[in-house]
């Protein structure tokens, strides 16, 4: 093993119920790295967390060295440096890369349909604005039902009807949803994880919208019982991962469901990735994106997501120059290639954000939970 660190306990803050603190202990669980979770308590940490790393959101964590860390993705490929044995990335160059394309995707992409789930129907609201009223915000004096009407009005305000999704576009979101279990539940009846008997960082990027949203929340899990149960069994199954679980087989190339869902990913993501990349070079706050015929209006425009899109171009000028014409048929068949290359001058930062994952540079300053 590479240097670790010293096999001491992690400390995770961040919260029970949140999207990317899951995908962090999903990810600490397989490659068998100790961590303990701790609840990221409001108001007093956020001013901590923007002195040491620029910004506060969840999930926070702090090595026994003392340094804190921020951002999954960025955590992960660190990780991954230091704890190198059972890696979570395939070692083929074309399969890392689709691994890199559905990590960000699940990232980027799935947050908002996830937060719609939990935030925009009763049944949700009422089970995560009680959670999280009890276990984030015990700093702030106020009575539980105080704190239940805050968080209910912040995250509708900040990531449902505040982030594109208008009272138009809630079928089409939903629709979203229930194609992608569809195409996840013929893989899923096929194979223990995305790409074969092992998980990769596919599977860890798709537990942050699954194991602590659809997976958890009152209306998608329903929805999963009923339409998608072999998905609903991988996300246990992903759970109750450890490293012995990284010794399985992959599949060869890239498979046609997964393709399916590249294809996917090419009509919503990307799309509205170079919509974004737009208005950041505006400087427009919001935009909107036409997604499948779904209007998502006002979303707000983001810088990181600008570098994401630049990771990905990055990623791929790291393959190997004999595989790069295979993979470019690959992403052009699906519809990704010339998106992710559509915009000719990325509006970066000099720099940006290349101090992950212990400064964060342009991140939303938003807690996603």
């Amino acid at each position: 093993m590479g240097k670790n660190i010293d096999h001491d306990i992690l400390e995770l803050r961040g919260s029970s119920i949140s999207y990317f603190t899951g995908k962090m202990e999903n990810y600490f669980r397989l490659k068998g790295i100790p961590y303990r979770l701790e609840s990221m308590v409001f108001p007093g940490e956020v001013e901590r967390n923007k002195k040491v790393l620029g910004l506060s959101q969840m999930p926070v964590v702090q090595l026994p060295d003392g340094r804190w860390m921020t951002d999954t993705t960025a955590m992960i490929q660190w990780f991954e440096g230091e704890y190198p044995d059972n890696p979570v990335v395939p070692d083929h160059p074309v399969q890392a890369f689709v691994c890199f394309l559905l990590e960000d995707w699940a990232d980027e992409w799935w947050w908002r349909p996830a937060m719609h789930y939990r935030w925009y129907y009763e049944e949700g609201a009422r089970f995560a604005s009680g959670h999280l009223a009890r276990e984030v915000m015990g700093g702030l004096p106020l009575p539980l039902f105080v704190k239940r009407a805050m968080l209910r009005r912040r995250q509708r305000n900040g990531y449902t009807r505040g982030d594109g999704i208008g009272p138009a576009a809630i079928a089409g979101v939903e629709a979203d949803v229930a194609a992608l279990f569809s195409q996840l539940e013929t893989i899923f009846s096929k194979r223990r994880f995305l790409f074969g008997d092992r998980p990769t960082l596919a599977d860890i990027g798709f537990s942050g919208p699954f194991f602590r949203h659809f997976a958890l929340d009152p209306i998608p899990l329903q929805l999963l019982r009923h339409t998608a149960p072999n998905t609903l069994e991988w996300v246990m199954r992903l759970w109750n991962s450890s490293p012995e679980s990284l010794q399985g087989d992959l599949v060869q190339g890239i498979p046609d469901d997964v393709r399916a869902l590249l294809k996917h990913m090419a009509r919503g993501y990307l799309p509205y990735l170079n919509a974004n990349v737009e208005a950041v070079r505006q400087g427009k706050s919001t935009f909107t994106a036409e997604v499948d015929g779904v209007s998502y209006t006002q979303a707000r425009s983001s810088h990181y997501r600008v570098w994401c899109l630049s990771e990905l171009r990055s990623r791929f000028n790291l393959v190997p120059q004999d595989l790069r014409s295979g993979l470019q048929a690959l992403l052009t068949e699906v519809g990704i290639w010339e998106a992710l290359w559509a915009q000719d001058d990325l509006p970066l930062a000099k720099g940006q954000d290349s101090r992950l994952p212990f400064w964060a540079d342009h991140k939303m300053l938003q807690v996603n939970t």
